[in-house]
């Protein structure tokens, strides 16, 4: 599912227009970056909780000529399903 099948989807099932659906899925996605770039967690109970990690830096391989390269530190968003979430999926 793509972002166009999504705001069809909540749309329909919300019985509100494409462009409603998708000024509230824009919404939610701004204010969860937002959010997530101020070090938050955004927690949607039963779905699950995104949150931001800190990568350390480390020592890598070019897979083409076998040199060692170095990789930066960076933040990286995580996800872990919620116990609904996960009893849905199985």
């Amino acid at each position: 599912m793509n972002k166009s099948d999504l705001i069809s989807t909540m749309a329909a099932e919300a019985g509100i227009t494409k462009a409603q659906a998708q000024t509230a899925l824009n919404s939610f996605l701004d204010s969860s970056s937002s959010a997530l770039k101020k070090g938050d967690k955004v927690i949607l109970v039963g779905f699950g909780t995104f949150s931001v990690s800190k990568r350390a830096a480390r020592t890598g391989r070019n897979p083409q000529t076998g040199k060692e390269i170095k990789i930066a530190a960076k933040k990286v968003v995580k996800f872990k399903a919620g116990s609904e979430l996960s009893n849905k999926v199985n």
